[in-house]
C-alpha cells in the first residue's frame, strides 16, 4: 500500500470577513506549504495548503474574505459555490472576536447551508484587552457550533482548532441553524418551501430547501436563475410583495435585521462587556428595557397602557354600537305587527339582535387592543419583553421564547398554540401550548368589559382589566413550573433569544395586523356565535309555559317563571348546586354553557335569558340586570371563572393537532376546568368571610 493510501485526507474551507485573521490562521496552520492559483473562469486568487497531521492529510483552502454569502460579488459566489460544489469535510469560520456581532452574520449564513462548523475567535486577546468577556459553553449550545478561542499571530489554539476538526469530520455533524424570522416571512417561506418540494427537479444539486427559500424571498440573481416555474415564480413575487407592504421594507432587508437580531440576542445573554458600553441608539435603548431591574416594570407598565386605552378610547365607539342595535331591536318591535309570527320576531331581536349584538358592540375595544400589541410587536419591543422574560422562564423550566405564542395569546389562542412551533424542546413545547388559555384571548374582552363597567368605577375599570390579564399570567407560570416538575420533567435547552432592530412600525402593517386579528372576531360572531345565538334563544324560549301557570303573575315575574321552564333553565338549574358555592346562578351557569363553544357567547346569552334584544340600550339594561342580581364580588369571580376555565372547541382542536394526542387536550381541558373551579372557589369563600 503507497504512502498517500495510508493517510486520511480531509478538505477544510477557511472562511471569514476581511480583516478578520483569516489569512493569519491560514498561515499558523499550513506555514510555507501553500500554494496560489485561481478559482476557474475568475480572477479570484485561490489558496491552498497541506498540513500532516495525526496520521491525516487536511487540505486547507482559503476562501475568498467576504461579509456575506449573498450573490452580491464574485468573492460571495466563488465561496458558496466552493461548498456546496466541493462538499468541505468541514468549514471553519474565522471571526475577530473583538467585534464578534458583524462577524457573526458571515457565521448564521454558512449554518444556514447546514455544513460541518467550526468556529475561530481569532484576536481573543484584542477581546480580552477591552474588557469582553465570553461565556463559551452557552454559546456553543446556543449557535450549535464548536468554539475555538485563537490568537493566530502567536499561534496560540492551533492545536485546539485542529482537535475541533478531527473531532468534527468524525462526527459528521451538520450545524443546522433555524432562526424564526416572524410569522408574516416563516409563513411566505412555508409557501415557497412548499412549491419548491413539489417542484423538486428545478434545483440543481443537493441545497437546503429553506437555505433556497430563504435565497429567493431575498431576490438572489443566482438561484432566482433556477427557477422556471410559473407557480413557484407568481409565489414569490407574491411573498416578497406581502413583506413590503407589512414591513415598508424589502425583504433581503427585513431577513438581514431579523439575522441580526439572532446575532444580537445570542450576544446579549453570553458575552458580558467589563470595559465600555456600545454605543448605537438601539444598544442605549436596551440598556434600559431589558435591564434586570427596571424591564419588567416597564413591560407591565406598557401593558397597563394598552389595557387602559384599549377601554377608555373603546368606550365612546362601542357605546355608539349598543346604541345602534338597541335602536334596531326596538324599530323592529315597533313595526311588527301585533299578533304575527311573534316567535320570529323574537328570534331576530334576542337571538340574532341581543346575541350577535351583544358580541359585536366590543370591535372598538378589540381593535385598539390588536392595535396597541401591534405596535409593541412592530416596533421590535415585544421580543424585548420576551428577552426580559427569559429570566423567569428560566426559573420555571422554560426559555424566554415561550413568551411568545403567550403574548400572541392575548389575540387568540389557536394562532398562539400553532406559534409554539418555534420551541425545539417538545416538553417547552407542550407546557407552553397548555397554559396558553390562561392568556386572556381577545373573545374574553367582551366579558371583562360588560362585568367591570357593571361593578366598579370608572376610574377602577383599567386597573381591573390590567389585573386580570396578570392573574392569567401569574397562573400560568404556576401552572408551567408545575408541570416542569411533574409530568413534563426535563432539562431546558437553551437557545438564542432574537433582538431585531427597532423599527417605526408602518400603517399599512398596522393595519393588516390588527385587522387580520380582529376579522377573526367578527367572522366568528358571523357564523358560530350567530348559530349558537340562535340554538340558546331556542333553549331560553321553549317550551312555553302554560297560560295556567301564568295567570296572576306581572311581566317580570312571568319572565322568571317563563326561563325557568325552558331547556336552557333547567340544565341551569341542574348545576346550580354546583356552582352555588363560586357565587353563581342557573343563569350564569347557563351563560357558562354557551361560553364552552365560544368565549363570546357569554355576554350574548346573557342578554338573550334577561330578553333584551327590544331594549333601546342594550348594555345599560343588561348592567342594571347584573347589579341587581349580583355583588362586585361576585362579578369578580364570574371573570376569574371565565379566565380560567376550559378553552373554546376551536382551541382544543389545535391542542390536539399540535400535541398529536388527544390525551393532551382533554388534559388542557379538564385540568383548566378544575382549576378554575378551584382558585374561584378560595377567592368567593374568602371574599365572604372577609365582608363578613
Amino acid at each position: 500500500m503507497s504512502s498517500s493510501e495510508q493517510h486520511r485526507k480531509l478538505t477544510v474551507a477557511l472562511a471569514g470577513n476581511p480583516n478578520s485573521g483569516k489569512t493569519t490562521v491560514f498561515n499558523a496552520l499550513t506555514g510555507l506549504r501553500h500554494h496560489v492559483a485561481n478559482y476557474p473562469g475568475v480572477t479570484v486568487e485561490k489558496k491552498e495548503g497541506l498540513l500532516h497531521h495525526q496520521g491525516m492529510d487536511i487540505n486547507f483552502v482559503d476562501l475568498p474574505g467576504t461579509y456575506s454569502l449573498t450573490a452580491y460579488s464574485t468573492e460571495e459566489l466563488v465561496a458558496r459555490h466552493f461548498i456546496f460544489e466541493s462538499h468541505p469535510d468541514v468549514v471553519v469560520d474565522i471571526l475577530d472576536a473583538s467585534n464578534l456581532e458583524r462577524n457573526l452574520y458571515l457565521a448564521t449564513q454558512l449554518m444556514e447551508m447546514q455544513v460541518p462548523l467550526v468556529l475561530v475567535f481569532n484576536m481573543s486577546d484584542v477581546a480580552q484587552s477591552r474588557g469582553l468577556e465570553f461565556d463559551l459553553k452557552q454559546l456553543e449550545v446556543l449557535l450549535g457550533a464548536r468554539i475555538v478561542p485563537m490568537v493566530g499571530s502567536k499561534r496560540k489554539g492551533v492545536d485546539e482548532l485542529l482537535a475541533a476538526i478531527v473531532d468534527s469530520a468524525d462526527q459528521k455533524r451538520t450545524t443546522v441553524l433555524t432562526i424564526h424570522y416572524g410569522l408574516e416571512i416563516e409563513e411566505e417561506l412555508g409557501k415557497i418551501e412548499h412549491l419548491l418540494r413539489v417542484h423538486s427537479g428545478v434545483l440543481p444539486g443537493e441545497y437546503p430547501v429553506r437555505w433556497v427559500a430563504l435565497k429567493l424571498l431575498e431576490g438572489d440573481a443566482e438561484v432566482q436563475g433556477w427557477i422556471q416555474d410559473e407557480m413557484l415564480t407568481e409565489q414569490i413575487q407574491a411573498s416578497r410583495a406581502h413583506i413590503k407592504e407589512i414591513f415598508g421594507d424589502n425583504a433581503d432587508i427585513v431577513i438581514a435585521d431579523r439575522r441580526y437580531g439572532f446575532i444580537s440576542g445570542a450576544c446579549q445573554e453570553t458575552i458580558k462587556d467589563t470595559v465600555q458600553m456600545r454605543h448605537d441608539v438601539s444598544d442605549r435603548v436596551d440598556h434600559v428595557l431589558t435591564n434586570r431591574y427596571v424591564g419588567l416594570p416597564i413591560f407591565a407598565m406598557l401593558m397597563f397602557v394598552v389595557f387602559y386605552l384599549t377601554f377608555k378610547i373603546g368606550r365612546f365607539p362601542m357605546e355608539g354600537l349598543e346604541w345602534l342595535f338597541g335602536r334596531a331591536g326596538a324599530a323592529i318591535y315597533t313595526i311588527w305587527p301585533e299578533d304575527t309570527l311573534l316567535a320570529l320576531r323574537s328570534l331576530i331581536v334576542d337571538g340574532v339582535i341581543g346575541g350577535v349584538g351583544g358580541v359585536v358592540i366590543f370591535l372598538p375595544n378589540i381593535l385598539l387592543l390588536f392595535l396597541g400589541i401591534a405596535i409593541l410587536e412592530d416596533s421590535g419591543y415585544m421580543a424585548r419583553a420576551a428577552f426580559i422574560m427569559d429570566r423567569i422562564m428560566h426559573k420555571i423550566g422554560l426559555h424566554g421564547k415561550s413568551f411568545i405564542p403567550m403574548l400572541i395569546g392575548f389575540g387568540c389562542s389557536v394562532p398562539a398554540i400553532m406559534a409554539t412551533r418555534i420551541l425545539e424542546n417538545r416538553r417547552n413545547r407542550l407546557a407552553t401550548m397548555l397554559v396558553i388559555p390562561l392568556m386572556s384571548c381577545g373573545a374574553r374582552i367582551a366579558i371583562y368589559a360588560r362585568f367591570v363597567a357593571a361593578f366598579f368605577p370608572d376610574n377602577l375599570q383599567g386597573p381591573m382589566m390590567w389585573l386580570i390579564y396578570f392573574i392569567g399570567i401569574l397562573l400560568a407560570i404556576v401552572c408551567i413550573q408545575l408541570l416542569r416538575k411533574t409530568l413534563l420533567k426535563g432539562e431546558t435547552i437553551p437557545f438564542v433569544m432574537e433582538l431585531p432592530p427597532y423599527r417605526m412600525p408602518t400603517l399599512k402593517g398596522l393595519t393588516i395586523h390588527m385587522w387580520d386579528r380582529a376579522w377573526m372576531y367578527v367572522k366568528k360572531a358571523g357564523t358560530v356565535i350567530l348559530m349558537i345565538s340562535i340554538v340558546m334563544w331556542a333553549a331560553v324560549s321553549y317550551p312555553k309555559p302554560s297560560p295556567e301557570e301564568l295567570a296572576g303573575l306581572d311581566a317580570s315575574q312571568q319572565q322568571s317563571v317563563a326561563l325557568q321552564k325552558s331547556v336552557s333553565g333547567r340544565i341551569g338549574r341542574a348545576i346550580e348546586p354546583a356552582l352555588k358555592p363560586l357565587g353563581f346562578d342557573w343563569k350564569i351557569g347557563t351563560a357558562l354553557i354557551g361560553a364552552s363553544v365560544a368565549k363570546e357567547v357569554f355576554v350574548s346569552q346573557l342578554s338573550i335569558i334577561y330578553s333584551l334584544g327590544d331594549s333601546e340600550d342594550n348594555a345599560e339594561a343588561l348592567q342594571g340586570h347584573l347589579q341587581r342580581d349580583y355583588t362586585p364580588l361576585q362579578g369578580f369571580c364570574v371573570m376569574l371563572f371565565c379566565l380560567i376555565t376550559a378553552p373554546c372547541v376551536a382551541t382544543v382542536a389545535i391542542t390536539r393537532k399540535e400535541s398529536g394526542s388527544w390525551n393532551w387536550a382533554a388534559f388542557q381541558y379538564l385540568g383548566l376546568t378544575a382549576l378554575a373551579y378551584i382558585v374561584t372557589l378560595a377567592v368567593y369563600q374568602v371574599g365572604q368571610l372577609i365582608a363578613g
